[in-house]
């Protein structure tokens, strides 16, 4: 079993920037795909950033070139650096664990995942 605690959300302005972090229990599963969703009000839950089982990352277009997944597997964490934030990315932001090996394209499958965090709640103004 792993669990997953989020923390570093929170209101900031358009243009700003947040690190959103993900603490597990353990780190268990080396190569596996680990990843960050968001989940805005009255819609479903999308694929922002994905680290793949070969160490590649991949991210939402909507999010290139402004956010950054990486791990520090001394501290069990997980990290999503947002910078230049919109309005458009407010939503909850949930990091997921999955116990399958992934790829490009299916790391964004909220299906692919047993182990979620309870998210962290990120508020951008314009």
């Amino acid at each position: 079993q792993v669990q997953l605690v989020e923390s570093g959300g929170g209101s900031v302005q358009s243009g700003g920037s947040l690190r959103l972090s993900c603490i597990a229990s353990r780190f268990t599963y080396v190569g596996h795909c680990m990843a960050w969703f968001r989940q805005a009000l009255g819609k479903g839950r999308e694929g922002v950033a994905g680290l793949l089982s070969d160490g590649s990352t991949e991210y939402a277009d909507s999010v290139k070139g402004r956010f950054t997944i990486s791990r520090d597997d001394a501290k069990n964490t997980l990290y999503l650096s947002m910078n230049s934030l919109k309005p458009e990315d407010t939503a909850r932001y949930y990091c997921a664990v999955s116990p399958l090996l992934c790829g490009s394209g299916s790391w964004s499958q909220p299906t692919r995942y047993n182990y979620w965090g309870q998210g962290t709640q990120v508020t951008v103004s314009s």
